[in-house]
This record gives structure tokens, C-alpha cells and sequence, in this order.
């Protein structure tokens, strides 16, 4: 989701009773179309950023229990497709590396709670999707992300786990990081 009408639509469907399920990206919740201002194609997404009451409102969608989840979007290209001229380039940025440290700021920001936001990026969508996935009982994989929340760290895309560099958010300071993360009961990332 991307509008405030978007989210005036899921909010008046759950009132209604129907079964339907929102989400949106950390882009969607951080940025305006403000910033294309510079054609800048790391900015290019789709669908495109939105205006301010925008991202107001899908900051109240998420507080409120509207949009049900938080997805990364990640969507990786080659610098091929992004350095070319805006009208041709591919919409899409990398999502994986930044869409927590983004997604805390609603934290810290005081539109969600810790709690709720590990629901809407990780018990929810494993709900919605079906899967046992998301929640930390007795008998569940130990796929487990250790967050250190006031940890502070500068977006270096030239750093990145991904073979894709297309970030708007290069140079940007972030405050929350995942330091562990353990698949399987097994430790697949660490930066302690």
C-alpha cells in the first residue's frame, strides 16, 4: 500500500467483515515524492512514492491495525537498469539491509511498539502466508534475529549483502540493527 485511499479502503473492508489483508513497504512510510525532485532512479519504485498526507496515513493505517504487515520489497537490479534516464529505468530499490532500521524510526517514533512491529515483519506475514513461521514457542524452528535497537550505523550500499546497490538511502544514519541471525538453530549472520 502506498495511499491514504488505499488505506481508507482496507480500513472500511475490515469494518465491513471482509477477509482481507494490507501491507507496505518502509519506503512508502519514510519518503514523499519530494524526493524524486532529482529524477534520482534509486528513488524509482512502483508504484511511486506518494505525497505527505500519504505517509501520514499509512503511518496511522499501521498504528491502527489497518495494514497488517511490513514487507522489505526488496527488488534488486543491475546497475544497468538503474543508470540509465529515469523514464527508463527499472522501478524497484533493495529493501533487505535497510527495511528494519526504517521500520524502527515508527518505533522510536512512537507510532508503533516493539512488540507490534516484530508482528507486522514477522508473526503476521507468516500468518497471512500460512506458514508456522514467526513466534518463539516450544516446538517452532529456532529462527531467531537478535535487534539491537539503539544501535546507530551509516547505509553504505558499497557494503551490502546484496549483489544490488539500489538504495536511495545510501549515506543515510540509522538507528536499530539485526547483530544475529540464527536459521535452523544455526548462526547465519552476526555483527556483534
Amino acid at each position: 500500500m502506498s495511499t491514504a485511499g488505499s488505506v481508507r479502503a482496507i480500513r472500511e473492508a475490515k469494518k465491513r467483515g471482509i477477509h482481507v489483508t494490507a501491507e507496505t513497504a518502509p519506503h512508502y512510510f519514510t519518503l514523499t515524492e519530494e524526493a524524486l525532485r532529482g529524477y534520482s532512479t534509486s528513488l524509482k519504485v512502483n508504484p511511486p512514492l506518494r505525497g505527505a498526507s500519504d505517509v501520514e496515513a499509512l503511518k496511522k493505517g499501521l498504528h491502527d491495525g489497518t495494514i497488517d504487515a511490513i514487507a522489505s520489497d526488496h527488488a534488486p537490479h543491475a546497475r544497468t537498469e538503474k543508470d540509465v534516464e529515469f523514464e527508463y529505468a527499472s522501478p524497484g530499490i533493495v529493501g533487505l539491509e535497510t527495511s528494519l532500521a526504517l521500520s524502527l524510526r515508527l518505533v522510536h517514533s512512537k507510532v508503533l511498539t516493539l512488540s507490534q512491529l516484530a508482528e507486522k515483519m514477522s508473526l503476521n506475514p507468516a500468518r497471512i502466508l500460512g506458514v508456522p513461521k514467526g513466534t518463539l514457542s516450544a516446538g517452532a524452528d529456532a529462527d531467531i534475529t537478535v535487534i539491537d535497537i539503539a544501535r546507530t550505523w551509516r547505509v553504505d550500499a558499497d557494503a551490502f549483502r546484496s549483489k544490488s546497490r539500489n538504495t536511495p538511502f545510501h549515506g543515510w544514519e540509522m538507528k536499530g540493527k539485526a547483530v544475529l541471525t540464527i536459521v535452523g538453530g544455526e548462526i547465519k549472520y552476526r555483527d556483534m
